[in-house]
């Protein structure tokens, strides 16, 4: 174990530090604190795990989410919010330093305080054999849970249903699945909450190794809510896994889904469909990202990875024809019924895992928008877009790091980035949305 500083950060959030002349990276740290940490293994670059914080860097001066020590959910909860984006800025001016004139910087979009539409919770405990947890886990602790009954990113429904939900199941002695020994019952919580209507869906996962009681439904409508609750499922897990999926899914209460309004448009979101979780900041984010594209108006569209179809409804005021590629079968089942109920007649969802489904296309767009997962476009699937040889591409990523990957690909096959930016889908996190756009054949000087 040694005590170092660290010196300066990299996306996402990994700290640097110098030991005996060899870098040493550390998982979310911040520039200027002094820890101890464990050395994982000596190579150029070294690994660490924190042991703890001895100072905390002077960066920080924000009073911390009480739940700050412990929950591994935010990292940013003690710098203040300008001085997040400026320290993100930086990280992600070193990751795009290639593309200096044309990165564009950290866009803030809406607040960074209540804005999650969706959140995952956890069923466990703090510590081994302790009493039932609903929550998060802790940071750097795979097996312990701490509750955060003040979670700042979600809104008071989302902390109402958390702590409710929590105090009911103690109550009636149920116990949570061990993710050691494969017993017990209770898995995760899962709330979505439509921002512009109010409507909230509630998702709860369990082992089938017991049963839920009849009177849960009407604990969770006698809640005192600002919005309501539209929607009650039980999914059965019975995986080893610690993800939130589902073997056998139930509706216990209400209709298959809420309702989400983004730019007068209608989006049926059930537990499984794909939507960004900022909804406010979603709105600024698609509509920066198509007008970068300048006029479309006579121009086909394809959208991968297209989710329940946002974009491709933003996409239909402004292109001639649109077509959405999404393998999800639940999301295109609602992006079809948004489409129809939205009244759009220029956007054709395709259901299936995108390589495969332009492998079978005898026909190209003039642009494609990709909006792909954490681990971006996998190579094989990138080379196939690549070959239709559009007049621009639009790429929406969750991660810089499998953009800046990506980025080396496109302009291989002759794409040029023409403005890279970020904006803070994410705040109090270190994670980021980025749009870049990409047109074939251009210099940048």
């Amino acid at each position: 174990m040694i005590d170092i500083k660290i010196e300066e950060a990299l996306f996402p959030a990994i700290g640097i530090g110098v030991h005996e002349d060899k870098k040493v990276r550390v998982k979310n740290a911040i520039e200027g604190e002094i820890v101890r940490v464990r050395l994982k293994r000596k190579r150029k670059k070294v690994d660490a795990q924190r042991i703890v914080t001895l100072e905390r860097s002077p960066l920080e001066t924000e009073a911390p989410c009480p739940h700050q020590e412990y929950c591994g959910g935010c990292l940013y909860q003690t710098l203040s919010y300008e001085r997040e984006l400026t320290y993100k800025e930086k990280q992600m001016k070193k990751l795009f330093s290639k593309y200096k004139d044309i990165y564009k910087g950290v866009r803030p979009v809406g607040s960074p305080d209540g804005y999650r539409n969706k959140m995952e919770f956890t069923f466990g405990n703090m510590e081994m054999d302790g009493p039932l947890t609903l929550g998060l886990h802790v940071r750097g602790h795979f097996h312990s849970i701490v509750e955060v009954s003040e979670c700042r990113i979600c809104d008071g429904d989302f902390r109402e249903i958390l702590t409710g939900v929590s105090k009911y199941f103690k109550d009636k002695g149920k116990v949570h699945y061990n993710r050691r020994t494969h017993k017990g019952f209770l898995r995760h919580l899962v709330i979505r909450k439509a921002h512009t209507t109010g409507e909230i869906l509630v998702n709860l996962s369990t082992s089938s190794q017991d049963k839920l009681d009849d009177d849960l439904v009407d604990f969770l409508l006698e809640l005192e809510l600002e919005g309501k609750i539209k929607s009650v499922y039980h999914s059965i897990n019975d995986g080893l896994g610690d993800t939130v999926t589902s073997d056998n899914q139930t509706i216990l209460y209400g209709r298959a889904y809420i309702n989400e309004i983004i730019e007068g448009f209608k989006f049926k979101v059930s537990p499984s469909s794909f939507f960004q979780t900022n909804s406010l900041g979603a709105i600024e984010l698609y509509e920066k990202a198509i007008e970068t594209l300048g006029d479309i108006s006579s121009k086909t569209v394809f959208d991968l990875y297209s989710g329940t179809g946002t974009i491709a409804s933003l996409l239909s005021k402004k292109a001639e024809k649109v077509y959405a590629v999404e393998i999800v079968e639940d999301a295109v089942t609602r992006g079809r019924e948004a489409l129809k109920e939205n009244g759009i007649n220029n956007v054709n969802f395709l259901q299936g895992d995108v390589f495969e489904v332009l492998d079978s296309l005898d026909y190209g767009p003039e642009i494609i928008v990709v909006d792909p997962p954490r681990e971006g476009v996998v190579e094989k699937s990138l080379r196939k877009i690549l070959n239709f040889s559009p007049e621009k591409f639009l790429y929406i990523s969750c991660n810089p790091l499998t953009l800046a990957r990506d980025l080396e690909i496109f302009e291989e096959s002759g794409y040029k980035p023409l403005s890279i930016e970020s904006f803070d889908m994410f705040p109090r996190t270190p994670n980021l949305e980025t749009v870049v756009l990409l047109e074939k054949g251009v210099e940048i000087n």
